[in-house]
Parts: C-alpha cells; sequence; structure tokens
C-alpha cells in the first residue's frame, strides 16, 4: 500500500529540507521524482542540487534530457513515471497523480508558513485518508530533527 507523507516545512526551505530526503531515498535504493510546478522551479533546483555542498552531488536530471528514464532522481511538472521511480516528492502545491498506488511513498512537502499551502495540505489528507492510502505528518523539532506528529 502507498504510504503519504506530509512534512510541514517550518523555519526551513525547501532547498535545505528536499537535499537530504532525497539522499535517504537512494541510499535505500528508491528511484525518486520530484515534481514541481513549474519548469522555472525545476531549473532551480537542477542548479541548486549540483551545487548544495561542497562534498558530494545528488545524481539527477530532468525531463527534459534525453536520457531522462535512466535518471535516478527526475526532476519534472509532469506526472508520469519515465524513470520508474518507487517514490514521487510533491513540491509547491504539484498535484497527487492519478497513478498514486504506484508507488511505494508519495512525499508531500509544503510550506507552514503559507496559509494557502497548509489549506491544500490538509484538503489532500482527506483526500488521501478517503482514498484509503496510509497517512503520516512529519513536523521539524527544535533541533531540526523530523518527528511523525500523526
Amino acid at each position: 500500500m502507498t504510504e503519504i507523507l506530509f512534512y510541514h516545512l517550518q523555519r526551513q526551505p525547501l532547498e535545505r529540507v528536499l537535499p537530504a530526503l532525497l539522499e535517504k531515498s537512494l541510499e535505500r535504493g528508491w528511484r525518486v521524482i520530484v515534481q514541481a510546478s513549474s519548469e522555472e522551479r525545476i531549473d532551480a533546483l537542477d542548479a541548486h542540487l549540483w551545487t548544495y555542498r561542497d562534498d558530494t552531488f545528488l545524481p539527477h536530471g530532468t525531463a527534459r534530457e534525453p536520457e531522462a528514464a535512466a535518471q535516478p532522481v527526475l526532476l519534472t511538472t509532469r506526472d508520469d513515471n519515465p524513470n520508474a521511480a518507487n517514490v514521487r516528492f510533491l513540491i509547491d502545491g504539484a498535484p497527487v497523480p492519478a497513478d498514486a498506488a504506484g508507488y511505494e511513498r508519495i512525499v508531500l512537502l509544503f510550506d507552514g508558513e503559507d496559509e494557502d499551502a497548509v489549506a491544500a495540505a490538509r484538503a489532500r489528507w482527506g483526500e488521501a485518508k478517503a482514498q484509503g492510502f496510509g497517512v503520516t505528518y512529519w513536523q521539524p523539532d527544535e533541533q531540526g530533527r523530523w518527528v511523525k506528529k500523526a
């Protein structure tokens, strides 16, 4: 059964949180898709994932590249799954895909400082539960570690 994880971003921007979550996914042997709402966001993430740390890099590519299917982490605005990902990250309000049941996990990251984003996450929580998905809610503690709250 697909599990949908809701990550409430507080005091940390997406650009700080996402690379660590992607690294953990790759360590588990998972292939990943990150779906954003705009090509501009994809371009910004693409540049960021090459430079976010000096001592390593995160292997990734965009859906516009000819070898998209070979990418361990694929950045896209589309709802398809060309790299046979196990995990799909949804950012910037990207919708839950119609084929959500085909993933081990869907990770929905939302900005806790944006009232509209919080309201949208609450609505998606209710929809996911109604569709029978396992749902969990994660929030950072004072040290920035993720704690399961529900």
